[in-house]
């Protein structure tokens, strides 16, 4: 595939990078393929250093949520780009979208949009309705005007065709092939039920935990960040369940791949709220999927689609406490065969994806 002559392409994003695994691999594909990569995003209190070789820029904010935040990030981001030079300006998420698209249109540029998720129908919209609709309607005026748009899964890609006649193309997040490495985690005499991603609203953990007094001979392990960290702290407290419920925190993305290999189940459990969950295809369906680790998850079309084709773990829409324990138990007194893994994974993996994204990229 031929590369072009040193274009350079700034990379925005709302959250701090260093977790991003969608937008380290973007970055890295397109640097590798003779684009000059920057990337921004936010530096936070407790954000990780971010081992990258390619050059990053995260804005120190004044305010870190809600009106004021969306407002600081666009306005910075804006005024930023406006400064630099560069062929094409690459937006994750509507959350950055305001600024790319005007940056791009004033200085006569290419812009590339790239939606990981349904923006306005995720969790935390659902109850915001006045908010909601300001995000649908920065969205009513963008999308009609995008020429080359991105997205994680068919779903989502479908949504937005029929809403703004969008050509949209799909790229999964999955991850790179790699060899399994040996497991970080040993906790002697303990199975380990793994969730790993933003500890976010809807991501079914409150079930969980009220589930592990039912559940033998394993810890649940969290890893990540987010939202609900404190108050899911606080019911683990509340619960006594301090030796059956361990948190660990952020990790970086390249180096949290033995993390998950020592999972003997991984969790995808998401409560129904909106579209955006329903919809959605997470990057740990497939980062389980190349730890060799069944997966636990609910039963949404995108999620059930890689899970029933390939055999990959179980799906369940249980949330009572003691149910849930059993089929995690029986998952666990009964482990899914999992050698087929191996050839499965080969079918989602970001050499697959990162080919469209060349040909996509280099198309402009």
């Amino acid at each position: 595939m031929t590369t072009p002559n040193n274009k350079k392409i700034i990379i925005a994003v709302s959250n701090d990078l260093s977790t991003d695994q969608r937008v380290l691999k973007v970055a890295k594909s397109l640097s590798e393929n003779g684009y000059d990569v920057l990337l921004t995003g936010r530096r936070l209190k407790n954000s990780l250093t971010l081992n990258s070789a390619i050059q990053n820029k995260r804005f120190s904010l004044i305010f870190n949520r809600g009106f004021l935040f969306y407002a600081e990030l666009n306005i910075r981001l804006f005024l930023f780009l406006l400064g630099k030079n560069a062929d094409i300006l690459y937006a994750n998420d509507t959350d950055t979208l305001p600024a790319c698209f005007l940056a791009a249109g004033i200085k006569h540029k290419k812009l590339v949009f790239d939606a990981h998720e349904l923006f306005p129908e995720v969790p935390e919209l659902q109850d915001r309705p006045r908010i909601k609709r300001c995000w649908t309607k920065i969205e009513d005026l963008i999308f009609p005007r995008l020429t080359t748009a991105i997205t994680v899964c068919e779903s989502i890609a479908t949504y937005y065709r029929q809403k703004y006649k969008l050509n949209m193309h799909v790229i999964r997040n999955v991850p790179y092939l790699q060899e399994v490495n040996p497991k970080k985690i040993v906790i002697p005499g303990k199975k380990i039920i793994l969730y790993q991603g933003a500890v976010n609203m809807g991501r079914g953990l409150e079930w969980v935990i009220d589930a592990m007094p039912y559940i033998e001979n394993a810890v649940l392990y969290i890893i990540g960040d987010g939202d609900i960290l404190t108050r899911l702290k606080q019911r683990v407290i509340d619960q006594k369940l301090d030796s059956k419920v361990i948190f660990h925190g952020k990790i970086p993305a390249e180096e949290l791949q033995p993390y998950t290999s020592s999972g003997d189940i991984g969790l995808c459990l998401l409560e129904n709220k909106g579209l955006n969950y329903y919809y959605a295809l997470p990057n740990r369906v497939f980062s389980y999927l190349h730890a060799y680790v069944p997966i636990l998850a609910s039963p949404f079309p995108e999620i059930s689609a890689i899970v029933e084709k390939h055999n990959t773990g179980k799906l369940t829409s249980e949330t009572y406490p003691e149910k849930l324990a059993g089929i995690i138990n029986e998952m666990l007194e009964n482990p899914l065969n999992t050698s087929h893994f191996e050839k499965v994974k080969k079918l989602y993996c970001w050499e697959e994806e990162e080919k469209i994204l060349l040909q996509l990229i280099n198309s402009l």
